[in-house]
């Protein structure tokens, strides 16, 4: 197993309202799946050794920006960056506009419009892990498919912040 990795993945949920259980269930999806395989890696500051992972990835809204506090296994901080949220705010908007699409689509309509609403809402998460890896150019070196569910629990974030 890589070091270069999250071991551990919380989300500071106390200013946020009660998720739904959409929310809720896109949360835990996130985190399972992060946890199964992500690819998370601090590049070097000057001449200081970055402390070797699996790391522990706190997340949190804090003063309208996002919040990445990055620690040890043994809970000593490694990097805190803090992120300005509106190169998000739109793409979380539009991602959570297509996914009450999809949530009702599977309730009620044919297989192959659920399948074009899918695609849609696959595009837009696709571009919400390409601006998350953008945003964390020089902070953290992230894969596509970490960017991408590290985007889904920025949208749980976002949803309540």
């Amino acid at each position: 197993m890589t070091a270069s990795r999250l071991a551990h993945v919380e989300i500071d949920e106390s200013n946020l309202p009660a998720p739904t259980p959409e929310i809720e269930q896109e949360r835990r999806v996130a985190i399972f799946d992060l946890l199964e395989d992500n690819s998370f890696a601090l590049p070097p500051r000057g001449d200081r050794p970055v402390p070797p992972g699996p790391y522990h990835l706190f997340l949190a809204i804090r003063d309208k920006r996002l919040v990445f506090d990055v620690r040890t296994e043994a809970g000593d901080t490694v990097a805190e960056f803090h992120l300005s949220l509106s190169p998000f705010r739109q793409v979380v908007k539009d991602y959570w506009q297509i996914c009450e699409s999809y949530f009702d689509a599977v309730k009620k309509l044919p297989p192959s419009q659920i399948e074009a609403i899918d695609m849609a809402r696959r595009g837009i998460h696709n571009e919400g892990a390409r601006v998350l890896q953008e945003r964390l150019t020089g902070k953290a070196e992230v894969d596509i498919d970490t960017a991408r569910r590290l985007f889904t629990l920025i949208c749980v974030l976002h949803f309540g912040g």
